[in-house]
Protein backbone atom coordinates (compact mmCIF):
# COMPACT_ATOMS: atom_id res chain seq x y z
CA UNK A 1 0.00 0.00 0.00
CA UNK A 2 0.95 3.64 -0.98
CA UNK A 3 -0.87 5.71 1.74
CA UNK A 4 -3.26 4.99 4.22
CA UNK A 5 -6.08 7.66 5.81
CA UNK A 6 -8.22 7.32 8.11
CA UNK A 7 -11.66 9.35 7.49
CA UNK A 8 -11.99 12.20 10.48
CA UNK A 9 -15.34 13.12 9.04
CA UNK A 10 -17.14 9.66 9.38
CA UNK A 11 -20.57 9.71 10.51
CA UNK A 12 -21.18 13.09 9.12
CA UNK A 13 -19.45 13.87 6.15
CA UNK A 14 -17.73 17.21 4.81
CA UNK A 15 -19.56 20.34 5.69
CA UNK A 16 -21.15 21.90 2.65
CA UNK A 17 -20.98 19.33 0.30
CA UNK A 18 -24.22 18.49 -1.12
CA UNK A 19 -26.20 16.07 -1.92
CA UNK A 20 -25.10 12.67 -0.94
CA UNK A 21 -25.71 9.07 -2.70
CA UNK A 22 -29.25 8.10 -2.64
CA UNK A 23 -28.81 4.81 -0.64
CA UNK A 24 -32.20 2.74 -1.77
CA UNK A 25 -32.61 0.98 -4.77
CA UNK A 26 -36.51 1.02 -5.24
CA UNK A 27 -36.11 3.11 -7.90
CA UNK A 28 -33.61 1.23 -9.92
CA UNK A 29 -35.27 -2.17 -9.08
CA UNK A 30 -38.75 -0.63 -10.26
CA UNK A 31 -37.50 0.12 -13.99
CA UNK A 32 -35.00 -2.86 -13.86
CA UNK A 33 -37.86 -5.19 -13.77
CA UNK A 34 -39.11 -4.16 -16.85
CA UNK A 35 -35.62 -4.69 -18.67
CA UNK A 36 -35.54 -8.64 -20.59
CA UNK A 37 -31.50 -7.33 -20.27
CA UNK A 38 -31.22 -7.26 -16.61
CA UNK A 39 -30.33 -10.12 -14.44
CA UNK A 40 -28.72 -10.14 -11.04
CA UNK A 41 -24.66 -11.25 -11.24
CA UNK A 42 -23.47 -13.45 -8.69
CA UNK A 43 -21.90 -13.38 -5.52
CA UNK A 44 -18.61 -15.29 -5.54
CA UNK A 45 -16.77 -16.83 -2.22
CA UNK A 46 -12.67 -16.92 -3.46
CA UNK A 47 -11.46 -19.07 -0.35
CA UNK A 48 -7.91 -19.72 -1.77
CA UNK A 49 -7.44 -15.44 -1.98
CA UNK A 50 -9.06 -15.11 1.17
CA UNK A 51 -6.33 -17.64 2.95
CA UNK A 52 -3.87 -16.13 0.80
CA UNK A 53 -5.01 -12.51 2.51
CA UNK A 54 -4.92 -14.00 6.17
CA UNK A 55 -9.03 -13.18 6.31
CA UNK A 56 -11.88 -15.69 7.59
CA UNK A 57 -13.32 -15.14 4.01
CA UNK A 58 -13.64 -12.68 1.01
CA UNK A 59 -16.52 -12.89 -1.67
CA UNK A 60 -16.65 -11.27 -4.37
CA UNK A 61 -19.54 -9.30 -7.00
CA UNK A 62 -18.79 -9.98 -9.98
CA UNK A 63 -19.88 -7.46 -12.87
CA UNK A 64 -18.42 -8.50 -15.32
CA UNK A 65 -21.16 -9.60 -17.25
CA UNK A 66 -23.90 -7.21 -16.30
CA UNK A 67 -26.89 -6.44 -18.86
CA UNK A 68 -24.30 -8.06 -21.79
CA UNK A 69 -21.94 -4.94 -21.03
CA UNK A 70 -19.49 -6.17 -19.14
CA UNK A 71 -19.32 -3.75 -16.61
CA UNK A 72 -21.16 -2.38 -13.40
CA UNK A 73 -21.92 1.00 -15.46
CA UNK A 74 -24.43 -0.80 -17.65
CA UNK A 75 -26.24 0.24 -14.47
CA UNK A 76 -26.02 3.90 -14.20
CA UNK A 77 -26.50 6.27 -17.18
CA UNK A 78 -28.53 3.56 -18.48
CA UNK A 79 -31.38 4.00 -15.64
CA UNK A 80 -30.45 7.51 -15.57
CA UNK A 81 -32.14 7.82 -19.04
CA UNK A 82 -34.64 5.13 -18.46
CA UNK A 83 -35.83 7.56 -15.58
CA UNK A 84 -36.13 10.05 -18.14
CA UNK A 85 -38.05 8.39 -20.47
CA UNK A 86 -40.53 7.23 -18.25
CA UNK A 87 -41.58 11.02 -17.52
CA UNK A 88 -41.34 11.50 -21.38
CA UNK A 89 -43.12 8.09 -23.12
CA UNK A 90 -46.45 8.26 -24.48
CA UNK A 91 -48.46 5.10 -24.59
CA UNK A 92 -46.26 2.22 -24.95
CA UNK A 93 -44.23 3.41 -27.61
CA UNK A 94 -40.95 3.65 -25.52
CA UNK A 95 -38.35 2.62 -28.42
CA UNK A 96 -39.23 6.24 -29.40
CA UNK A 97 -39.82 8.02 -26.10
CA UNK A 98 -36.67 10.54 -26.37
CA UNK A 99 -36.78 10.72 -29.89
CA UNK A 100 -34.48 13.84 -30.87
CA UNK A 101 -32.62 13.92 -27.89
CA UNK A 102 -29.19 13.86 -27.98
CA UNK A 103 -26.86 12.64 -24.71
CA UNK A 104 -23.08 14.21 -24.34
CA UNK A 105 -20.71 12.53 -22.22
CA UNK A 106 -16.82 11.74 -21.62
CA UNK A 107 -16.20 8.34 -20.72
CA UNK A 108 -12.89 6.12 -19.92
CA UNK A 109 -15.24 3.43 -21.76
CA UNK A 110 -17.60 2.17 -19.64
CA UNK A 111 -19.57 4.92 -18.67
CA UNK A 112 -20.15 5.46 -22.33
CA UNK A 113 -21.44 2.35 -23.22
CA UNK A 114 -24.48 2.77 -20.65
CA UNK A 115 -24.99 5.83 -22.46
CA UNK A 116 -24.78 4.40 -25.85
CA UNK A 117 -26.91 1.98 -25.07
CA UNK A 118 -30.06 3.73 -23.06
CA UNK A 119 -29.63 6.23 -25.63
CA UNK A 120 -30.48 3.63 -28.72
CA UNK A 121 -33.05 1.65 -26.29
CA UNK A 122 -35.09 4.91 -26.20
CA UNK A 123 -34.71 6.71 -29.54
CA UNK A 124 -31.89 8.86 -28.51
CA UNK A 125 -28.55 9.34 -29.77
CA UNK A 126 -25.26 9.38 -28.22
CA UNK A 127 -22.09 11.04 -28.54
CA UNK A 128 -19.27 10.26 -26.43
CA UNK A 129 -15.60 11.88 -25.89
CA UNK A 130 -12.62 10.01 -25.12
CA UNK A 131 -9.66 10.98 -23.49
CA UNK A 132 -6.21 9.99 -26.43
CA UNK A 133 -5.65 7.45 -23.52
CA UNK A 134 -8.58 5.21 -24.02
CA UNK A 135 -8.46 1.94 -26.18
CA UNK A 136 -9.65 1.80 -29.84
CA UNK A 137 -11.03 -0.75 -28.78
CA UNK A 138 -14.15 1.30 -26.72
CA UNK A 139 -14.39 3.27 -29.39
CA UNK A 140 -15.66 0.75 -31.92
CA UNK A 141 -17.45 -0.61 -29.18
CA UNK A 142 -19.43 2.35 -28.16
CA UNK A 143 -19.74 2.54 -32.66
CA UNK A 144 -21.36 -0.90 -32.38
CA UNK A 145 -24.35 0.63 -30.35
CA UNK A 146 -24.56 3.49 -32.71
CA UNK A 147 -22.62 6.08 -30.57
CA UNK A 148 -20.63 9.29 -32.10
CA UNK A 149 -17.45 8.80 -31.08
CA UNK A 150 -15.31 12.33 -30.44
CA UNK A 151 -11.44 11.94 -29.22
CA UNK A 152 -10.26 15.13 -26.93
CA UNK A 153 -7.39 15.50 -24.56
CA UNK A 154 -5.06 13.97 -23.29
CA UNK A 155 -7.06 13.17 -19.77
CA UNK A 156 -10.17 12.04 -18.59
CA UNK A 157 -10.69 15.75 -17.09
CA UNK A 158 -9.69 17.41 -20.41
CA UNK A 159 -12.11 15.14 -22.36
CA UNK A 160 -14.84 15.67 -19.86
CA UNK A 161 -14.26 19.43 -20.19
CA UNK A 162 -14.51 19.57 -23.91
CA UNK A 163 -18.09 17.52 -23.75
CA UNK A 164 -19.34 19.88 -21.18
CA UNK A 165 -18.44 22.52 -23.83
CA UNK A 166 -20.10 20.74 -26.06
CA UNK A 167 -23.13 19.88 -24.56
CA UNK A 168 -24.00 23.83 -23.72
CA UNK A 169 -23.01 24.88 -27.12
CA UNK A 170 -25.36 22.55 -28.74
CA UNK A 171 -28.40 22.57 -25.59
CA UNK A 172 -27.50 18.40 -25.74
CA UNK A 173 -27.92 16.80 -22.19
CA UNK A 174 -24.87 16.16 -20.83
CA UNK A 175 -24.94 13.26 -19.07
CA UNK A 176 -21.80 12.33 -16.80
CA UNK A 177 -21.14 10.19 -13.95
CA UNK A 178 -19.22 12.85 -12.26
CA UNK A 179 -20.74 16.24 -10.73
CA UNK A 180 -19.64 19.09 -9.42
CA UNK A 181 -21.08 22.87 -8.29
CA UNK A 182 -24.10 23.47 -10.31
CA UNK A 183 -24.44 20.19 -11.69
CA UNK A 184 -25.86 17.07 -9.65
CA UNK A 185 -28.85 16.23 -11.08
CA UNK A 186 -28.19 13.60 -13.80
CA UNK A 187 -25.36 12.15 -12.02
CA UNK A 188 -27.27 11.47 -9.02
CA UNK A 189 -29.79 9.40 -10.84
CA UNK A 190 -26.71 7.55 -12.43
CA UNK A 191 -25.46 6.38 -8.76
CA UNK A 192 -28.42 5.74 -7.81
CA UNK A 193 -28.95 3.17 -10.88
CA UNK A 194 -25.29 1.60 -9.19
CA UNK A 195 -27.19 0.87 -6.00
CA UNK A 196 -29.23 -1.87 -8.16
CA UNK A 197 -25.41 -3.60 -7.69
CA UNK A 198 -24.88 -3.19 -3.64
CA UNK A 199 -28.83 -4.21 -3.07
CA UNK A 200 -27.91 -7.31 -4.56
CA UNK A 201 -24.79 -7.85 -2.37
CA UNK A 202 -26.51 -7.73 0.36
CA UNK A 203 -29.28 -9.99 -0.26
CA UNK A 204 -26.50 -12.81 -0.97
CA UNK A 205 -24.18 -11.95 1.49
CA UNK A 206 -24.86 -15.16 3.78
CA UNK A 207 -23.95 -12.34 6.72
CA UNK A 208 -22.86 -9.06 7.24
CA UNK A 209 -19.10 -8.60 5.98
CA UNK A 210 -16.88 -6.86 8.78
CA UNK A 211 -15.04 -5.05 5.93
CA UNK A 212 -16.26 -3.52 2.37
CA UNK A 213 -12.90 -3.17 -0.47
CA UNK A 214 -14.34 0.00 -2.79
CA UNK A 215 -12.61 0.84 -5.68
CA UNK A 216 -12.71 4.56 -6.86
CA UNK A 217 -11.86 6.92 -10.24
CA UNK A 218 -14.48 10.05 -9.27
CA UNK A 219 -16.18 7.50 -6.67
CA UNK A 220 -19.29 6.37 -8.34
CA UNK A 221 -19.63 2.98 -7.65
CA UNK A 222 -18.10 3.27 -3.61
CA UNK A 223 -20.10 5.94 -2.79
CA UNK A 224 -23.30 4.17 -3.58
CA UNK A 225 -22.18 1.21 -2.35
CA UNK A 226 -21.52 2.84 0.74
CA UNK A 227 -24.57 4.38 1.03
CA UNK A 228 -26.60 1.50 0.57
CA UNK A 229 -24.29 -0.49 2.85
CA UNK A 230 -24.36 1.96 5.67
CA UNK A 231 -28.56 1.84 5.55
CA UNK A 232 -28.70 -2.25 5.70
CA UNK A 233 -25.98 -2.41 8.47
CA UNK A 234 -25.36 0.73 9.80
CA UNK A 235 -21.89 1.21 11.20
CA UNK A 236 -21.00 -2.43 11.48
CA UNK A 237 -18.62 -2.71 8.26
CA UNK A 238 -15.43 -0.98 7.90
CA UNK A 239 -15.68 0.79 4.61
CA UNK A 240 -12.35 0.76 2.79
CA UNK A 241 -11.82 3.22 -0.28
CA UNK A 242 -8.94 2.29 -2.99
CA UNK A 243 -7.26 4.29 -5.37
CA UNK A 244 -4.30 4.48 -7.79
CA UNK A 245 -1.65 6.53 -6.53
CA UNK A 246 -1.36 8.29 -9.87
CA UNK A 247 -4.75 9.72 -8.86
CA UNK A 248 -5.43 9.76 -5.44
CA UNK A 249 -8.26 12.46 -6.02
CA UNK A 250 -10.65 11.20 -2.82
CA UNK A 251 -8.05 10.74 -0.42
CA UNK A 252 -6.47 14.29 -0.99
CA UNK A 253 -9.97 15.63 -1.06
CA UNK A 254 -10.53 14.08 2.54
CA UNK A 255 -6.56 15.39 3.96
CA UNK A 256 -8.24 18.50 2.33
CA UNK A 257 -11.81 19.08 3.80
CA UNK A 258 -12.62 20.32 0.29
CA UNK A 259 -12.94 19.06 -3.46
CA UNK A 260 -9.11 19.03 -4.48
CA UNK A 261 -8.14 18.35 -8.20
CA UNK A 262 -4.92 15.93 -8.42
CA UNK A 263 -1.52 15.56 -10.93
CA UNK A 264 -0.05 12.25 -11.52
CA UNK A 265 1.71 9.89 -14.33
CA UNK A 266 -0.97 8.02 -16.50
CA UNK A 267 -2.55 5.11 -14.26
CA UNK A 268 -2.46 1.17 -15.59
CA UNK A 269 -6.35 1.39 -13.75
CA UNK A 270 -7.29 3.21 -16.63
CA UNK A 271 -10.98 3.20 -15.09
CA UNK A 272 -10.05 4.56 -12.09
CA UNK A 273 -7.22 7.38 -13.34
CA UNK A 274 -9.67 10.12 -12.35
CA UNK A 275 -7.23 13.24 -11.03
CA UNK A 276 -10.98 15.18 -9.43
CA UNK A 277 -13.84 13.13 -7.55
CA UNK A 278 -17.21 13.59 -8.10
CA UNK A 279 -18.85 15.92 -5.54
CA UNK A 280 -21.99 13.56 -4.63
CA UNK A 281 -19.71 10.66 -4.03
CA UNK A 282 -16.67 12.69 -1.86
CA UNK A 283 -20.14 14.41 -0.01
CA UNK A 284 -21.10 10.43 0.54
CA UNK A 285 -17.60 9.22 1.18
CA UNK A 286 -16.91 11.77 3.53
CA UNK A 287 -19.98 10.17 5.79
CA UNK A 288 -19.90 6.60 4.97
CA UNK A 289 -16.12 5.30 4.38
CA UNK A 290 -13.61 4.60 7.45
CA UNK A 291 -10.20 4.45 5.35
CA UNK A 292 -8.62 5.57 2.18
CA UNK A 293 -5.62 3.84 0.94
CA UNK A 294 -3.90 3.65 -2.29
CA UNK A 295 -2.38 1.47 -4.79
CA UNK A 296 0.64 1.27 -7.09
CA UNK A 297 0.36 -0.23 -11.04
CA UNK A 298 2.44 -2.63 -9.79
CA UNK A 299 0.52 -3.69 -7.20
CA UNK A 300 -2.93 -4.48 -8.65
CA UNK A 301 -0.86 -6.49 -11.23
CA UNK A 302 0.21 -9.19 -9.44
CA UNK A 303 -3.30 -9.28 -8.04
CA UNK A 304 -5.51 -9.67 -11.26
CA UNK A 305 -2.60 -12.34 -12.24
CA UNK A 306 -3.68 -14.31 -9.20
CA UNK A 307 -7.44 -13.49 -10.03
CA UNK A 308 -7.16 -14.42 -13.46
CA UNK A 309 -5.29 -17.81 -12.39
CA UNK A 310 -8.35 -19.02 -10.45
CA UNK A 311 -10.66 -18.14 -13.51
CA UNK A 312 -11.56 -14.28 -12.67
CA UNK A 313 -10.25 -12.15 -15.25
CA UNK A 314 -10.35 -8.63 -14.55
CA UNK A 315 -8.65 -5.75 -15.66
CA UNK A 316 -6.54 -3.52 -13.01
CA UNK A 317 -9.14 -1.35 -12.91
CA UNK A 318 -12.14 -4.11 -12.01
CA UNK A 319 -9.89 -5.59 -9.80
CA UNK A 320 -8.75 -2.96 -7.82
CA UNK A 321 -10.47 -3.68 -4.13
CA UNK A 322 -9.14 -7.41 -4.50
CA UNK A 323 -6.18 -6.14 -5.02
CA UNK A 324 -5.67 -4.36 -1.79
CA UNK A 325 -6.22 -6.73 0.23
CA UNK A 326 -3.63 -8.83 -1.06
CA UNK A 327 -1.54 -5.67 -1.12
CA UNK A 328 -1.22 -6.27 2.40
CA UNK A 329 -4.16 -4.69 4.20
CA UNK A 330 -4.57 -6.07 7.47
CA UNK A 331 -7.58 -6.89 8.54
CA UNK A 332 -7.31 -9.84 10.73
CA UNK A 333 -7.70 -13.54 10.87
CA UNK A 334 -11.79 -13.37 11.40
CA UNK A 335 -12.25 -10.80 8.71
CA UNK A 336 -15.50 -11.47 6.27
CA UNK A 337 -14.58 -9.38 3.07
CA UNK A 338 -16.79 -8.00 0.65
CA UNK A 339 -15.77 -6.81 -2.95
CA UNK A 340 -16.21 -6.33 -6.30
CA UNK A 341 -15.04 -6.97 -9.47
CA UNK A 342 -16.04 -4.09 -12.01
CA UNK A 343 -15.84 -5.17 -15.18
CA UNK A 344 -14.14 -7.85 -17.51
CA UNK A 345 -10.37 -8.47 -18.70
CA UNK A 346 -10.26 -4.94 -20.95
CA UNK A 347 -7.00 -3.18 -21.42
Amino acid sequence: MQQRLENPYRGQGIAGLAPVPIGSAQGPAQLLALCPAHGETPLLSLPDLAQAAGVAALYVKDERGRMGLGSFKALGAAYAIARLAAQAVQGANWARALAGRVFVTASAGNHGLSVAAGARVFGAQAVIYLSETVPADFATRLQGFGAQVVRAGATYEASMQAAADAAAAAGHTLLSDSSWPGYDDLPLRVMEGYVQMAAEAARQMPQAPTHILLQAGVGGLAGAVAAHARMVWGDGPQIIVVEPDAAPALIESIRAGAIITTQGPVSDMGRLDCKTPSMIALAGLSRDADVFVTLSDAEVHGAIARMAALGLATSPSGGAGVAALLAGLDLGAEARVLAFVSEGPVA
